[in-house]
């Protein structure tokens, strides 16, 4: 089941990181739900890192880095998905 909350939180925020960032982004829904993935890992990783990986009641601190780390992943694949897209179809 692991892998299936891993899906729905990544889904949950690649749409909230597309929400955030201003303008259109052209990226299909798999792959915002992939950037999303690795932000909350990424999220993960940096809260561990800070020492605010498990506190008592919701951890926020946690939820935010990885609200920021998906906002980051999904701009800049946003942006390498458009270059590559963009290439491909002048060839």
């Amino acid at each position: 089941m692991g892998w299936l909350w891993a899906i729905i939180v990544g889904l949950v925020l690649g749409l909230l990181a597309k929400a955030i960032i201003p303008g259109k982004q052209h990226s299909p829904l798999w792959l915002i739900t992939i950037f999303g993935i690795i932000g909350g890992i990424a999220g993960n990783a940096l809260a561990r890192a800070f020492g605010i990986e498990a506190t008592p009641g919701i951890d926020w601190g946690r939820h935010a880095l990885q609200v920021v780390a998906a906002v980051v992943l999904v701009g800049l694949g946003d942006m390498l998905y458009m270059a590559m897209r963009g290439s491909r179809q002048r060839a």
